[in-house]
């Protein structure tokens, strides 16, 4: 991003001049006063420098030149966690001071500036943490102004510790002089602490028994097969020993999770190697300050408990990122590490909270008393084309801002459904909030509010306008409309994923867009997910959809992706024949059924969903009848493809009044053929994923040669799916097309939010 440095005037005399910059960005709690105060006093100039709402204002007196080399240098060296948008230049009176100082943060509440995301401990601190002779040899809380928490614990802004949750920690004599000490590396570092004066760790177990060594504690817990429940920077996790298959077994049986993969935590990066086949792409992401989950292909000799992640070839690896995880795991360890909830609920991040709830999963709370005043669940991501795909932004991630193409006016996006987030925006920067959960339930909806109002106060954003999915029964449509009838906007789903693709990657359009997902409210009160759609910021319309099936039962056929295919073979006009493993799996009663309510449309809606369609495959190859989290099937069908196969399967593309049809019926007939002739799942996963991608370009195509279109931009759950989305946009790029796709936002409903405030900007 290009930094705007305002009006420099040509004078180059050497008399002092005074001028007054106002810099903007992510430059609050990433240590930038110190830096400016040791560029300034290196280059002898006089001034100062202080926080405030709107960012970092410095005063700046001395000779031109030297002013001027202090801003090229400020720009070429910032700190490293700072991100400077922009500087704005104003000369003023010189005042004949001779000192530089940094001067008490000032508040302004028309103003509002960025939060840095919390931030991996970095290597200064862990060297120290891992000294014998230092002050905080071993102390988990650990941090400078380069690392640490910050959004978790930022109760208002300006980012100063009286507004955070170190508030209720009075700094010992030497932590204030660290504090105080423009040349220390924790000058104005605000959860500055050791252990005399700063948060502790202990164990509630068994009627609270004291224990001397919490960590060791902790550890032989793990090892003893417990579960441990221990308290982080956003929230807390549920850890166990993920060699241990009784203890795998006795947090999925607690916890409710029957088959979804659990996330891990390696000691570090040559552990994960050992557990993981990694790519470069992989190891970058691992290793990065925001220290995600990064989605990574299992190694065969992984050791790891086959539970941890069944019915799945890729892991869910992170390496640890605060010191107190440096501290638990030790080399060779690998932990599971899921988030502590219950299924669809926030996670839990207050200590009174984890004893009324997480008795029942965990058989130890590891807890401490720095206080986390939002929740914030680790993010997720995956590598496809080489480069990274967002599944969940979230912590290291949130709340930095998207920068948007046009400018807006101050609006609340509220997304969707699942997989829940909101979006703030003023101008063009685009707030994207943690992620909150499913919003199925008022845990959620509770956790969702306080977040708005967290982030509507600390940005300081009113909503002039604000913007929801069309559906009727989402519980954020709702709350919009309770809270903001008077300024409500509705965006259609898929049009919104198409804006966020699109708003992500700076371009207003046209484009071609691929909107693939399992679930949207159409503008025809059908359910959509197949979509084609041709437009641009202005509006989108719909050209193309894949060929309409029955959602037989409702959520029954989101849940059970057998009716999908009996669905399917009958809008192919194929037989329920026994040796298909759908039909197979479908009693002679529930055949009856949903034949009647195919006949009739009885407790049935139509559906163009791409979702719906992975479902359907997965099931008439034998792999998924069931799910029990979302995408089950899809991501089990996936995880099955094997690159030597030959041959592909073929949608037919068929053009009417309305547009474009995308027929699956040629695909599923070969997919029920190739069934009863026993050729193997992973065969007939990779010809449909091809099939899925050469019936895209050939869309694609047509589109352009209809209306001279050569963007094209894939959005929605579906391209989650590596295999597709590589191949998809490999195919279009081969064709000349400029593909858009996510990399900064997820293409799942978690990336909605963003779309919704694009289209609704224009408007």
């Amino acid at each position: 991003m290009g930094v705007a440095l305002g009006r420099v005037m040509n004078d180059e005399t050497a008399s002092a001049i005074r001028q007054r910059l106002r810099v903007t960005g992510v430059v609050q709690g990433v240590g930038f006063r110190p830096t400016v105060y040791q560029l300034a006093t290196a280059l002898d100039l006089s001034g100062c420098v202080g926080n405030d709402s709107a960012g970092v204002f410095v005063e700046l007196e001395g000779p031109r030149p030297a002013i001027d080399d202090f801003v090229l240098r400020l720009v070429a060296e910032p700190p490293p966690l700072a991100h400077i948008d922009a500087i704005d230049r104003r000369d003023i009176e010189p005042t004949g001071e001779s000192d530089f100082v940094i001067v008490e943060s000032r508040r302004d509440d028309n103003a509002s500036t960025l939060v840095s995301p919390d931030l991996e401990v970095c290597a200064d601190c862990l060297s120290e943490m891992n000294d014998p002779a230092n002050r905080r040899y071993r102390y988990p809380f650990i941090n400078c102004t380069n690392c640490g928490p910050r959004f978790t614990i930022t109760r208002e802004t300006p980012y100063d510790r009286p507004l955070t949750t170190m508030a209720s920690f009075l700094m010992c004599d030497t932590c204030q002089a660290e504090y105080d000490d423009p040349a220390d590396r924790r000058f104005h570092a605000q959860p500055n602490a050791c252990a005399d004066c700063g948060p502790h760790i202990w164990l509630e177990k068994d009627a609270l028994q004291p224990f001397d060594d919490v960590i060791a504690a902790s550890r032989a817990a793990i090892a003893a097969g417990e579960i441990v429940a221990v308290k982080g920077i956003g929230g807390f996790h549920l850890a166990c020993d993920a060699r241990n298959a009784d203890a795998v077994a006795t947090l999925r049986q607690r916890k409710h999770r029957t088959a979804k993969p659990f996330a891990v935590m390696a000691a570090d990066l040559v552990t994960a190697e050992q557990i993981a086949d990694l790519a470069d792409a992989e190891r970058t992401l691992l290793t990065s300050p925001q220290r995600p989950i990064v989605l990574v292909a299992e190694s065969a000799t992984s050791g790891l408990d086959a539970e941890v992640a069944p019915g799945n070839s890729h892991l869910g690896v992170m390496l640890p990122y605060t010191p107190l995880h440096h501290l638990l795991l030790e080399p060779g360890d690998v932990w599971v590490m899921t988030s502590a909830n219950y299924a669809s609920e926030p996670i839990v991040k207050d200590n009174t909270e984890a004893r009324a709830k997480l008795g029942e999963l965990a058989d130890t709370l590891l807890l401490h008393d720095r206080a986390i005043h939002v929740h914030c669940d680790d993010s997720v991501v995956r590598v496809a084309a080489g480069a990274e795909l967002p599944v969940r932004r979230s912590r290291g991630f949130a709340p930095f801002p998207v920068r948007l193409p046009v400018a807006v006016p101050p609006t609340l996006a509220v997304g969707g459904e699942l997989k829940a987030t909101f979006c703030l925006a003023d101008g063009n920067n685009a707030f994207m909030s943690q992620h909150i959960g499913d919003m199925e339930n008022i845990e959620t909806l509770d956790a969702f509010t306080a977040a708005v109002d967290h982030m509507t106060g600390l940005f300081r954003i009113e909503p002039e306008r604000v913007v929801a999915d069309m559906h009727p029964r989402y519980l954020s449509s709702r709350w919009a409309e309770d809270h903001y009838t008077d300024r409500l906007i509705r965006i259609q789903h898929h049009h919104a994923h198409i804006g966020s693709v699109m708003a992500e990657n700076g371009h207003t359009g046209p484009v071609i867009g691929f909107s693939f997902d399992g679930t949207g409210y159409g503008t025809d009160g059908s359910i959509w997910g197949g979509e084609v759609l041709l437009g641009d910021l202005d509006g989108l319309s719909r050209v193309g959809h894949l060929g309409v099936a029955q959602l037989v039962g409702g959520d029954a056929a989101v849940k059970r992706p057998y009716r999908m295919a009996l669905s399917h073979l009958w809008a192919a006009s194929i037989g329920w024949d026994e040796d298909i493993p759908a039909v197979a799996q479908t009693s002679a009663e529930e055949q009856r059924i949903i034949r009647q309510q195919l006949e009739t449309g009885l407790n049935s809606v139509e559906t163009t969903s791409m979702g719906r369609l992975f479902d359907a495959v997965a099931s008439l190859a034998g792999v998924c009848h069931e799910i029990s989290y979302e995408g089950q099937a899809a991501i089990e069908l996936e995880a099955l493809g094997t690159p030597d196969a030959e041959g592909e399967y073929r949608f037919d593309l068929i053009t009417n009044e309305t547009g474009l049809i995308v027929d699956p019926s040629p695909v599923i007939a070969a997919v029920a053929g190739d069934v009863t002739s026993g050729v193997s799942a992973p065969i007939i996963s990779t010809r449909f994923h091809r099939a899925l991608a050469a019936a895209m370009v050939a869309s694609a195509r047509e589109m352009r040669q209809r209306y001279h279109i050569d963007t094209a931009a894939l959005s929605g759950g579906v391209f989650q799916n590596v295999t597709l989305l590589e191949a998809a946009k490999r195919g279009l790029e081969e064709s000349g097309f400029e593909v858009l796709t996510h990399r900064l936002v997820p293409p799942n409903d978690g990336g909605l939010a963003l779309g919704q405030i694009a289209l609704a900007g224009r408007r």
